[in-house]
């Protein structure tokens, strides 16, 4: 996976306007039961209210009631820019087609995305060189990966998602937590790779993993046997620095943040692992509930660490900005099944969003891909939405929906422009 002016979280095309009911339709026998839905930025309020009371608030810049804000029953959409995109042309009509033969480089045709300026070559060259070099001190990885690292563009991953970075110092410790990941991911997780993972046994395996994040604590004795056994294996040994250097650069309560969201992305893999087992096939909506979790939301979530601030606890923690957060990272989640779909099509047992979709709806892989398309969008337009009715109250949650806004456009960008890793299908 991953300076310029970023344009505003709020720079989106409107939305369409749902086609009016036909007055002349029959009305039913009886109303359908209500859906279940996630609770959106307005009845977030009345949890607020109902389970936060006396919320210590002191020396937190305010977040408006967001039932004081304007326009509550019909809120503003934001305007149109030409910074924010939907590919040049949308696809046509689904079909049953089955071609997926790739196609090198560029965007996904009707996948809203914002366009970002290219990464500094230089502060990308610098990152990779010094992300390189520790990787190397800390033998991390076998001479053979050279390919894989360079292919990767570790450096210009993390240049362009995070654009407002402080320093080079910060940057290169979010592409040491980017490398770490994806080293446990690919030794323990990916077994398609070769490289001795496996899913049985995953769980004894993540849970040493996350030691290497959230240390053991007991006897002397026993502390000093866990020490040797996280440096003894290379993907507990990445982790284990990687978080000790980001740690440097930010405060206690960002790096609290940043091994719970660890955890969180663990169970993912569990659960993904677990299907893979049992053959288990999601419907559409449990295997985004999966991919909650197995996501890039550890990247996310300290683009405030990176920037060089923190985002108060008390503030961070709302369901308003949770919210926005989990957003972010379900939309640029989608980006990476849609990118690496063709690079999947290999094994028949790996899911990704068209695969799910092609099975639950019983229709062809081009139909499927096109819809994850559209599910991608509407994610994104809340995204946004949302964003712009937090951003308006609070400066400092601006900034942070900014971040999470640059990330998005930044890693869109990177998956969209390395051919080393990914080639879309033949669909348009």
């Amino acid at each position: 996976m991953s300076v310029q002016a970023a344009p505003s979280p709020t720079d989106s095309p409107a939305q369409p306007t749902p086609p009016p009911a036909d007055a002349t339709a029959p009305a039913p026998a009886a109303p359908p039961p209500a859906p279940f839905r996630m609770p959106g930025p307005h009845s977030l309020v009345a949890l607020l209210r109902a389970h936060l009371p006396g919320l210590p608030v002191s020396d937190v810049p305010s977040v408006p009631d967001l039932a004081d804000l304007p326009g509550l029953a019909d809120p503003p959409r934001p305007p149109e820019s030409a910074s924010a995109q939907v590919g040049s042309s949308l696809p046509g009509p689904p079909s049953l087609a089955r071609s997926v033969a790739g196609r090198r480089g560029g965007a996904v045709p009707g996948l809203k995305y914002r366009t970002v300026a290219p990464a500094d070559p230089a502060k990308a060259a610098e990152v990779d060189r010094r992300l390189e070099d520790w990787a190397r001190r800390l033998d991390l990885f076998p001479e053979k990966w050279s390919g894989d690292f360079s292919g990767f563009q570790f450096g210009r991953a993390v240049v362009l998602q995070h654009p407002c970075a402080a320093d080079l110092e910060r940057l290169t410790a979010a592409g040491k937590l980017l490398l770490a990941e994806n080293l446990v991911d690919s030794c323990y997780c990916e077994v398609d790779e070769g490289r001795g993972a496996s899913h049985k046994g995953l769980g004894g395996r993540l849970i040493m993993a996350q030691s290497a994040l959230d240390p053991y604590h007991g006897t002397p004795e026993l502390e000093e046997e866990w020490r040797h056994g996280m440096e003894a294996d290379g993907p507990l040994r990445s982790y284990h620095h990687a978080l000790a250097d980001f740690a440097a650069v930010a405060t206690p309560s960002q790096t609290d943040r940043f091994v719970h969201d660890m955890a969180r992305l663990h169970m993912g893999y569990l659960a993904e692992a677990a299907w893979a087992e049992t053959g288990f096939k999601p419907r559409v909506w449990e295997y985004l509930v999966m991919r909650q979790f197995n996501n890039f939301r550890p990247c996310l979530s300290i683009v405030d660490a990176v920037d060089g601030y923190e985002l108060p606890e008390a503030l961070y923690a709302r369901p308003e900005i949770q919210r926005i957060t989990a957003l972010a990272c379900n939309a640029t989640t989608i980006v990476n099944d849609l990118y690496s779909f063709t690079k999947e099509l290999g094994d028949p047992t790996h899911l990704n969003l068209p695969v799910v979709v092609a099975a639950n709806d019983k229709c062809g892989l081009k139909a499927a891909y096109l819809r994850s398309v559209e599910i991608h969008n509407r994610i994104m337009d809340a995204f946004e939405t949302e964003s712009a009715l937090l951003s308006a109250g609070s400066p400092l949650v601006a900034r942070y929906a900014q971040g999470l806004a640059d990330w998005v456009a930044g890693n869109h960008e990177w998956h969209a422009t390395n051919h080393h890793r990914y080639h879309l299908p033949d669909y348009w």
